[in-house]
């Protein structure tokens, strides 16, 4: 079970780059482990870091005026290889929703089946979105899973979810627990139909 997802009110951290691939989000020589755990020490390390492990000035997960639970990325998050690490580095580090004008498919599937929201929004949205956050550190955004839309100040957008994944976020499930919580239906199907 993940952690329940229904409004999550937070501020953000902006990274406006465009076509962040896999690899940025978590080199691959950081794929080593076989659990989800550990990997947010790694998000985006070859920007966060210099080659003796100091923090790299200047990149914004190393900036305190920076925080909360929202990532703004630029268009195209996501690209490059399928690695599941990625939305796990990027859950671990502590984030819940990455918004994006447009995300890989795959990097999409792998963050809704890790409790990480993915919400494509307009680039007009993103465009002030992160000139808000940038501008202000402790502007917050409102994410509201139920009714599928995205706040920033008074400007409000929808976005799409498969309803499938919806449900799963919003009761924390993973695809095993949202089999398990159709025990009652699955045993009265299996005993009307013997």
């Amino acid at each position: 079970m993940k952690e329940k997802f229904t409004t999550l009110t937070s501020t953000a951290v902006p990274l406006p780059i465009e076509n962040i691939d896999t690899d940025q989000i978590i080199p691959a020589r950081f794929l080593k482990a076989t659990t989800r755990e550990g990997f947010g020490d790694n998000l985006f390390r070859d920007w966060r870091y210099e080659g003796n492990d100091a923090p790299r000035a200047g990149f914004v997960l190393n900036d305190a005026r920076y925080g909360g639970r929202i990532l703004l990325a630029g268009k195209n998050f996501g690209c490059g290889s399928s690695r599941e690490h990625a939305a796990w580095a990027i859950y671990d580090y502590g984030f819940r929703v990455v918004v994006s004008s447009f995300f890989a498919d795959i990097f999409k599937n792998n963050a809704l089946n890790n409790g990480l929201l993915p919400v494509v929004v307009s680039d007009g949205f993103l465009r002030a979105a992160l000139q808000a956050v940038t501008e202000n550190p402790a502007t917050e955004l409102v994410v509201n899973l139920e009714q599928q839309f995205i706040q920033l100040g008074a400007h409000r957008e929808v976005f799409d979810i498969n309803t499938y994944k919806k449900t799963c976020l919003l009761n924390g499930y993973d695809d095993i627990d949202y089999l398990l919580s159709l025990h009652d239906e699955i045993r009265k199907f299996d005993v009307a139909h013997p």
